[in-house]
Protein backbone atom coordinates (compact mmCIF):
# COMPACT_ATOMS: atom_id res chain seq x y z
CA UNK A 1 0.00 0.00 0.00
CA UNK A 2 1.29 3.19 -0.97
CA UNK A 3 1.92 5.75 2.12
CA UNK A 4 -0.88 8.56 2.65
CA UNK A 5 0.99 11.57 0.53
CA UNK A 6 0.96 15.04 2.73
CA UNK A 7 -1.25 17.70 1.47
CA UNK A 8 -0.11 21.31 1.91
CA UNK A 9 -1.17 24.83 0.91
CA UNK A 10 -0.02 27.50 -1.06
CA UNK A 11 -1.98 29.87 -2.25
CA UNK A 12 -5.46 31.22 -0.78
CA UNK A 13 -8.12 34.03 -1.93
CA UNK A 14 -11.08 35.68 -0.27
CA UNK A 15 -14.11 38.17 -0.88
CA UNK A 16 -15.90 39.14 1.69
CA UNK A 17 -18.03 42.21 3.28
CA UNK A 18 -14.93 43.23 4.90
CA UNK A 19 -12.66 43.65 1.54
CA UNK A 20 -12.24 42.30 -1.96
CA UNK A 21 -8.87 39.84 -0.86
CA UNK A 22 -7.44 37.99 1.38
CA UNK A 23 -5.27 41.38 2.82
CA UNK A 24 -8.76 43.67 3.10
CA UNK A 25 -10.65 40.67 4.99
CA UNK A 26 -8.16 39.60 7.12
CA UNK A 27 -7.19 43.31 8.56
CA UNK A 28 -11.04 43.82 8.99
CA UNK A 29 -11.10 41.10 11.25
CA UNK A 30 -8.19 41.33 13.24
CA UNK A 31 -9.05 44.69 13.33
CA UNK A 32 -12.62 43.69 14.80
CA UNK A 33 -14.86 45.75 11.88
CA UNK A 34 -18.06 44.61 10.92
CA UNK A 35 -19.68 44.37 7.29
CA UNK A 36 -23.32 44.34 8.28
CA UNK A 37 -25.35 47.25 7.51
CA UNK A 38 -29.17 47.55 6.05
CA UNK A 39 -29.47 45.92 2.73
CA UNK A 40 -29.56 48.26 -0.34
CA UNK A 41 -30.13 45.86 -3.60
CA UNK A 42 -33.60 46.08 -2.63
CA UNK A 43 -35.89 47.45 -0.50
CA UNK A 44 -35.85 45.36 2.82
CA UNK A 45 -38.98 47.15 4.50
CA UNK A 46 -40.80 44.08 4.66
CA UNK A 47 -38.82 41.78 6.54
CA UNK A 48 -38.38 41.21 9.84
CA UNK A 49 -34.54 41.06 9.42
CA UNK A 50 -33.86 43.91 6.75
CA UNK A 51 -29.55 43.88 7.45
CA UNK A 52 -27.10 41.69 6.50
CA UNK A 53 -23.07 41.68 5.06
CA UNK A 54 -23.12 41.89 2.14
CA UNK A 55 -20.12 43.20 -0.69
CA UNK A 56 -19.78 46.79 -1.84
CA UNK A 57 -18.38 48.20 -4.93
CA UNK A 58 -17.35 44.20 -6.15
CA UNK A 59 -16.77 44.60 -10.15
CA UNK A 60 -16.96 41.43 -11.50
CA UNK A 61 -16.26 42.17 -15.13
CA UNK A 62 -12.68 42.60 -13.73
CA UNK A 63 -12.69 38.49 -13.72
CA UNK A 64 -15.88 37.47 -16.43
CA UNK A 65 -16.77 39.19 -19.81
CA UNK A 66 -20.31 40.72 -20.26
CA UNK A 67 -21.84 38.06 -21.32
CA UNK A 68 -20.55 35.74 -18.80
CA UNK A 69 -21.49 38.24 -16.17
CA UNK A 70 -25.26 38.43 -17.68
CA UNK A 71 -25.49 34.28 -17.58
CA UNK A 72 -23.81 33.33 -14.27
CA UNK A 73 -24.67 33.89 -10.79
CA UNK A 74 -23.48 36.70 -8.35
CA UNK A 75 -22.10 33.20 -6.27
CA UNK A 76 -19.63 32.56 -9.41
CA UNK A 77 -18.51 35.97 -10.14
CA UNK A 78 -17.35 35.99 -6.54
CA UNK A 79 -15.34 32.15 -7.07
CA UNK A 80 -13.83 33.60 -10.00
CA UNK A 81 -12.26 36.83 -7.63
CA UNK A 82 -11.27 34.31 -4.96
CA UNK A 83 -9.67 31.91 -7.15
CA UNK A 84 -8.17 34.61 -9.16
CA UNK A 85 -6.25 35.74 -5.97
CA UNK A 86 -5.44 32.13 -4.65
CA UNK A 87 -4.11 31.29 -8.29
CA UNK A 88 -1.44 34.40 -8.45
CA UNK A 89 -0.97 33.96 -4.27
CA UNK A 90 0.43 30.03 -5.50
CA UNK A 91 2.32 31.46 -8.15
CA UNK A 92 1.12 28.12 -10.00
CA UNK A 93 2.24 28.38 -13.93
CA UNK A 94 -1.40 26.51 -15.69
CA UNK A 95 0.76 26.01 -18.50
CA UNK A 96 3.38 24.14 -17.15
CA UNK A 97 0.95 21.62 -15.60
CA UNK A 98 -0.97 18.42 -16.41
CA UNK A 99 -4.40 19.17 -16.89
CA UNK A 100 -5.14 16.09 -16.18
CA UNK A 101 -3.33 15.90 -12.53
CA UNK A 102 -5.50 18.87 -11.35
CA UNK A 103 -9.32 19.20 -9.89
CA UNK A 104 -11.64 21.27 -8.59
CA UNK A 105 -13.61 20.62 -5.18
CA UNK A 106 -15.79 24.01 -4.55
CA UNK A 107 -19.36 24.00 -3.12
CA UNK A 108 -21.96 26.33 -2.42
CA UNK A 109 -25.16 25.69 -0.72
CA UNK A 110 -27.49 27.97 -2.49
CA UNK A 111 -26.14 28.28 -5.90
CA UNK A 112 -27.57 31.11 -8.08
CA UNK A 113 -30.58 32.23 -5.73
CA UNK A 114 -30.37 35.38 -7.22
CA UNK A 115 -31.16 33.96 -11.46
CA UNK A 116 -33.57 31.79 -9.63
CA UNK A 117 -35.78 34.32 -8.24
CA UNK A 118 -35.16 37.28 -11.01
CA UNK A 119 -36.23 34.67 -13.79
CA UNK A 120 -39.18 33.34 -11.88
CA UNK A 121 -40.55 36.82 -11.66
CA UNK A 122 -39.96 36.91 -15.51
CA UNK A 123 -41.32 33.56 -16.01
CA UNK A 124 -44.72 35.15 -14.03
CA UNK A 125 -44.51 38.72 -15.83
CA UNK A 126 -43.59 37.93 -19.64
CA UNK A 127 -43.76 34.23 -19.84
CA UNK A 128 -41.70 31.22 -21.06
CA UNK A 129 -40.11 33.03 -23.64
CA UNK A 130 -39.13 35.89 -21.40
CA UNK A 131 -36.02 33.59 -19.42
CA UNK A 132 -32.83 33.93 -20.33
CA UNK A 133 -32.18 30.62 -22.25
CA UNK A 134 -28.42 30.30 -20.12
CA UNK A 135 -31.16 29.53 -16.98
CA UNK A 136 -31.26 26.14 -16.70
CA UNK A 137 -27.22 25.97 -16.01
CA UNK A 138 -26.57 28.85 -14.63
CA UNK A 139 -28.69 27.72 -11.57
CA UNK A 140 -26.79 24.15 -11.12
CA UNK A 141 -24.37 24.07 -7.97
CA UNK A 142 -22.29 22.35 -10.42
CA UNK A 143 -22.03 25.72 -12.57
CA UNK A 144 -19.12 27.56 -10.39
CA UNK A 145 -16.90 24.88 -10.53
CA UNK A 146 -17.35 23.71 -13.75
CA UNK A 147 -16.81 27.49 -14.85
CA UNK A 148 -13.72 27.39 -12.84
CA UNK A 149 -12.41 24.08 -14.82
CA UNK A 150 -13.20 25.71 -18.00
CA UNK A 151 -11.69 29.14 -17.43
CA UNK A 152 -8.23 26.81 -16.54
CA UNK A 153 -8.07 23.95 -18.27
CA UNK A 154 -8.50 21.35 -15.47
CA UNK A 155 -9.48 17.84 -16.75
CA UNK A 156 -9.30 16.18 -12.93
CA UNK A 157 -12.15 15.33 -11.02
CA UNK A 158 -14.23 18.35 -10.96
CA UNK A 159 -17.21 18.15 -7.77
CA UNK A 160 -19.26 20.89 -6.04
CA UNK A 161 -20.14 19.16 -2.98
CA UNK A 162 -23.41 20.68 -1.02
CA UNK A 163 -23.76 20.34 2.59
CA UNK A 164 -25.06 23.47 4.21
CA UNK A 165 -23.32 25.39 6.24
CA UNK A 166 -20.18 22.46 6.46
CA UNK A 167 -19.70 22.62 2.60
CA UNK A 168 -16.51 24.74 2.59
CA UNK A 169 -14.90 22.16 5.46
CA UNK A 170 -16.03 19.23 3.37
CA UNK A 171 -15.01 20.90 -0.27
CA UNK A 172 -11.27 21.49 1.46
CA UNK A 173 -10.98 18.43 2.96
CA UNK A 174 -12.24 16.15 -0.15
CA UNK A 175 -9.94 17.86 -1.60
CA UNK A 176 -7.33 17.09 -0.13
CA UNK A 177 -7.96 13.30 0.39
CA UNK A 178 -7.73 13.16 -3.49
CA UNK A 179 -4.25 14.12 -3.57
CA UNK A 180 -3.88 11.62 -0.43
CA UNK A 181 -5.21 9.09 -2.70
CA UNK A 182 -3.41 10.03 -5.76
CA UNK A 183 -6.06 11.14 -7.93
CA UNK A 184 -4.70 14.67 -8.29
CA UNK A 185 -1.20 16.67 -7.51
CA UNK A 186 -3.22 20.05 -7.18
CA UNK A 187 -6.29 20.92 -6.13
CA UNK A 188 -8.34 24.40 -6.32
CA UNK A 189 -10.93 24.19 -3.06
CA UNK A 190 -13.46 26.02 -0.88
CA UNK A 191 -16.51 27.57 -0.90
CA UNK A 192 -18.97 30.39 -1.87
CA UNK A 193 -22.28 31.78 -1.42
CA UNK A 194 -24.44 34.77 -2.10
CA UNK A 195 -28.45 34.57 -1.06
CA UNK A 196 -29.25 37.30 -0.02
CA UNK A 197 -32.07 36.79 -1.89
CA UNK A 198 -35.67 38.24 -0.62
CA UNK A 199 -36.84 34.97 -0.27
CA UNK A 200 -33.95 33.27 1.39
CA UNK A 201 -34.09 36.49 3.94
CA UNK A 202 -37.82 35.75 4.30
CA UNK A 203 -37.25 32.20 4.71
CA UNK A 204 -34.51 32.62 7.32
CA UNK A 205 -36.68 35.18 9.02
CA UNK A 206 -39.56 32.55 9.43
CA UNK A 207 -37.35 29.70 10.44
CA UNK A 208 -36.45 32.64 13.56
CA UNK A 209 -32.29 32.14 13.00
CA UNK A 210 -31.54 36.07 12.62
CA UNK A 211 -31.38 38.82 14.30
CA UNK A 212 -34.23 41.39 14.59
CA UNK A 213 -31.74 44.28 15.55
CA UNK A 214 -31.88 46.50 12.02
CA UNK A 215 -30.99 49.57 13.80
CA UNK A 216 -28.14 48.85 15.07
CA UNK A 217 -26.37 46.25 12.22
CA UNK A 218 -22.35 46.19 13.52
CA UNK A 219 -23.51 45.42 16.81
CA UNK A 220 -26.47 43.01 15.95
CA UNK A 221 -24.72 39.50 15.67
CA UNK A 222 -23.56 38.48 19.16
CA UNK A 223 -21.95 34.60 19.09
CA UNK A 224 -22.09 33.33 22.56
CA UNK A 225 -23.04 36.49 24.36
CA UNK A 226 -26.19 35.55 26.80
CA UNK A 227 -28.24 38.55 24.78
CA UNK A 228 -27.55 36.93 21.40
CA UNK A 229 -30.95 36.68 19.55
CA UNK A 230 -29.84 35.75 15.65
CA UNK A 231 -27.50 35.34 12.81
CA UNK A 232 -27.27 37.82 9.78
CA UNK A 233 -26.23 36.63 6.14
CA UNK A 234 -23.14 37.63 4.20
CA UNK A 235 -21.69 36.51 1.20
CA UNK A 236 -18.16 35.98 0.06
CA UNK A 237 -15.97 32.99 -1.33
CA UNK A 238 -12.43 31.57 -0.64
CA UNK A 239 -10.73 29.63 -2.53
CA UNK A 240 -7.10 27.70 -1.65
CA UNK A 241 -4.91 25.97 -3.75
CA UNK A 242 -3.60 22.96 -2.09
CA UNK A 243 -1.07 19.94 -3.46
CA UNK A 244 0.84 17.51 -2.32
CA UNK A 245 4.16 18.18 -0.37
CA UNK A 246 6.39 16.16 -3.44
CA UNK A 247 4.74 18.82 -6.04
CA UNK A 248 5.23 21.66 -4.12
CA UNK A 249 8.44 21.15 -3.25
CA UNK A 250 9.23 20.15 -6.93
CA UNK A 251 8.25 23.40 -8.22
CA UNK A 252 9.87 25.79 -5.54
CA UNK A 253 6.44 26.86 -4.20
CA UNK A 254 5.88 28.81 -1.08
CA UNK A 255 4.26 26.39 1.45
CA UNK A 256 2.00 28.48 4.01
CA UNK A 257 0.52 25.71 6.23
CA UNK A 258 -0.46 21.94 6.08
CA UNK A 259 -3.45 20.00 5.77
CA UNK A 260 -4.10 17.83 8.97
CA UNK A 261 -7.01 16.35 8.84
CA UNK A 262 -11.35 16.29 8.17
CA UNK A 263 -13.95 14.96 10.40
CA UNK A 264 -17.29 14.82 8.94
CA UNK A 265 -20.66 13.40 10.83
CA UNK A 266 -24.47 13.16 11.04
CA UNK A 267 -26.66 14.40 13.73
CA UNK A 268 -29.47 12.03 12.68
CA UNK A 269 -31.54 14.63 15.17
CA UNK A 270 -33.17 17.36 13.65
CA UNK A 271 -33.22 19.58 9.70
CA UNK A 272 -33.41 23.16 11.81
CA UNK A 273 -31.83 22.76 14.91
CA UNK A 274 -28.43 20.75 16.33
CA UNK A 275 -28.30 18.02 18.62
CA UNK A 276 -28.50 20.41 22.00
CA UNK A 277 -25.73 18.02 23.99
CA UNK A 278 -23.32 18.83 20.92
CA UNK A 279 -22.41 14.86 20.27
CA UNK A 280 -22.18 15.10 16.50
CA UNK A 281 -20.33 17.99 16.25
CA UNK A 282 -17.43 16.49 19.32
CA UNK A 283 -17.26 13.66 16.98
CA UNK A 284 -16.28 15.51 13.68
CA UNK A 285 -13.76 17.82 15.73
CA UNK A 286 -12.15 14.26 17.13
CA UNK A 287 -12.16 12.51 13.65
CA UNK A 288 -10.16 15.67 12.78
CA UNK A 289 -7.42 15.63 15.06
CA UNK A 290 -7.43 11.85 15.18
CA UNK A 291 -7.31 12.18 11.05
CA UNK A 292 -4.15 14.84 11.90
CA UNK A 293 -2.51 12.61 14.45
CA UNK A 294 -2.60 15.42 17.10
CA UNK A 295 -3.99 15.46 20.45
CA UNK A 296 -5.98 18.31 22.18
CA UNK A 297 -2.95 19.74 23.90
CA UNK A 298 -2.05 20.65 20.32
CA UNK A 299 -4.36 22.25 19.59
CA UNK A 300 -3.88 26.58 19.60
CA UNK A 301 -7.06 27.79 18.50
CA UNK A 302 -10.37 26.91 17.41
CA UNK A 303 -12.24 29.00 14.51
CA UNK A 304 -15.88 28.44 15.64
CA UNK A 305 -18.75 27.89 13.68
CA UNK A 306 -20.63 30.22 15.86
CA UNK A 307 -23.49 32.25 14.40
CA UNK A 308 -25.21 33.60 16.90
CA UNK A 309 -27.89 31.63 17.59
CA UNK A 310 -29.21 30.73 20.70
CA UNK A 311 -28.88 26.50 20.26
CA UNK A 312 -26.08 26.49 17.83
CA UNK A 313 -23.62 28.42 20.32
CA UNK A 314 -24.65 26.42 23.61
CA UNK A 315 -24.31 23.26 21.67
CA UNK A 316 -21.10 24.23 19.90
CA UNK A 317 -19.49 24.89 23.16
CA UNK A 318 -20.33 21.22 24.58
CA UNK A 319 -18.86 19.91 21.37
CA UNK A 320 -15.52 21.95 22.39
CA UNK A 321 -15.47 20.85 25.70
CA UNK A 322 -16.67 16.89 24.79
CA UNK A 323 -13.67 16.74 21.89
CA UNK A 324 -10.87 18.53 24.10
CA UNK A 325 -11.73 17.57 27.14
CA UNK A 326 -10.42 19.89 30.19
CA UNK A 327 -7.83 21.51 27.70
CA UNK A 328 -10.79 23.20 26.07
CA UNK A 329 -10.69 25.92 28.72
CA UNK A 330 -6.71 26.70 27.61
CA UNK A 331 -7.83 26.89 23.99
CA UNK A 332 -8.93 30.46 22.51
CA UNK A 333 -12.52 30.00 20.34
CA UNK A 334 -13.80 32.87 18.06
CA UNK A 335 -16.35 33.57 15.65
CA UNK A 336 -16.07 35.84 12.32
CA UNK A 337 -20.07 35.88 11.60
CA UNK A 338 -20.98 38.86 13.43
CA UNK A 339 -17.99 40.92 10.73
CA UNK A 340 -18.65 38.71 7.72
CA UNK A 341 -22.06 37.45 8.33
CA UNK A 342 -23.04 33.42 7.73
CA UNK A 343 -21.71 32.52 4.35
CA UNK A 344 -23.42 29.16 4.64
CA UNK A 345 -21.56 27.28 1.60
CA UNK A 346 -18.39 29.41 2.57
CA UNK A 347 -18.80 29.43 6.28
CA UNK A 348 -16.29 26.62 6.93
CA UNK A 349 -13.70 27.58 3.91
CA UNK A 350 -13.46 31.25 5.76
CA UNK A 351 -12.71 29.36 9.21
CA UNK A 352 -10.12 27.54 7.17
CA UNK A 353 -8.85 31.10 6.23
CA UNK A 354 -8.68 31.92 9.80
CA UNK A 355 -6.89 29.00 10.98
CA UNK A 356 -4.66 29.32 8.40
CA UNK A 357 -3.84 33.24 8.88
CA UNK A 358 -3.46 32.61 12.70
CA UNK A 359 -0.70 30.59 11.97
CA UNK A 360 0.71 32.28 9.10
CA UNK A 361 0.32 35.97 11.39
CA UNK A 362 0.73 34.92 14.71
CA UNK A 363 -3.41 36.84 15.47
CA UNK A 364 -6.28 35.58 16.21
CA UNK A 365 -9.79 37.52 15.20
CA UNK A 366 -12.04 38.39 18.19
CA UNK A 367 -15.55 37.76 18.74
CA UNK A 368 -17.08 41.34 18.81
CA UNK A 369 -20.10 42.43 20.09
CA UNK A 370 -19.28 39.92 23.30
CA UNK A 371 -20.36 41.91 26.61
CA UNK A 372 -22.61 39.90 28.44
CA UNK A 373 -21.56 36.24 29.29
CA UNK A 374 -23.65 33.17 29.21
CA UNK A 375 -23.15 30.60 32.05
CA UNK A 376 -23.90 28.16 29.56
CA UNK A 377 -21.32 29.23 27.06
CA UNK A 378 -18.04 29.33 29.39
CA UNK A 379 -15.26 29.49 26.57
CA UNK A 380 -12.35 31.91 26.04
CA UNK A 381 -14.74 33.32 23.45
CA UNK A 382 -11.56 36.14 22.49
CA UNK A 383 -13.73 38.67 23.26
CA UNK A 384 -13.84 42.18 21.28
CA UNK A 385 -9.53 42.43 20.56
CA UNK A 386 -7.42 40.48 18.77
CA UNK A 387 -4.93 38.62 20.12
CA UNK A 388 -1.35 37.54 19.89
CA UNK A 389 -0.64 33.87 20.00
CA UNK A 390 1.77 31.89 18.19
CA UNK A 391 -0.03 28.19 17.28
CA UNK A 392 0.88 25.35 15.33
CA UNK A 393 -2.35 24.05 14.75
CA UNK A 394 -6.03 25.25 14.94
CA UNK A 395 -9.35 23.47 14.13
CA UNK A 396 -12.17 25.65 11.85
CA UNK A 397 -15.70 24.10 12.73
CA UNK A 398 -18.92 24.22 10.38
CA UNK A 399 -22.06 22.52 11.51
CA UNK A 400 -25.06 22.75 8.59
CA UNK A 401 -28.73 22.31 8.50
CA UNK A 402 -29.47 18.40 8.73
CA UNK A 403 -26.83 17.72 11.51
CA UNK A 404 -24.36 17.82 9.20
CA UNK A 405 -21.04 18.70 11.07
CA UNK A 406 -17.33 19.34 9.49
CA UNK A 407 -14.35 20.04 11.57
CA UNK A 408 -11.01 20.76 9.86
CA UNK A 409 -7.52 20.69 11.49
CA UNK A 410 -4.74 22.82 9.36
CA UNK A 411 -1.10 23.00 11.21
CA UNK A 412 1.93 24.81 10.71
CA UNK A 413 3.90 22.81 7.77
CA UNK A 414 7.41 21.58 9.02
CA UNK A 415 9.79 19.28 6.85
Amino acid sequence: MNPVKRVVITGVGAISALGHDVRGTWNGMISGLSGAARISSYDPSDLPTQIAATIKDFDPFKYLSRREVRRLGRVTHLAMASTEEALADAKLDLNSEDPTRMGIELGSAFGAMDIVEQESEKIRTKGPRGINPAVAPAVLVSTTPCHLAIRYGVQGPVNSPVAACATGVFSLGEAARRIQRGDADVMIAGGADSYLTPLIMAAFSRLGAMTTRNNEPKTACRPFDNERDGMIIGEGSVTMILESLEHALARGARILAEFGGMGFTSDAYHMASPDPEGGGAARAMRQALHNANLTPEDIGYVAAHGTGTRLNDTSETKAIKKSLGEYAYNIPVSSIKPMIGHVMGAAGAFGALVVLQAIRTGWIPPTINYSVPDPDCDLDYVPNQARQVRINAGIANAFGFGGQNGSIVLKRFAT
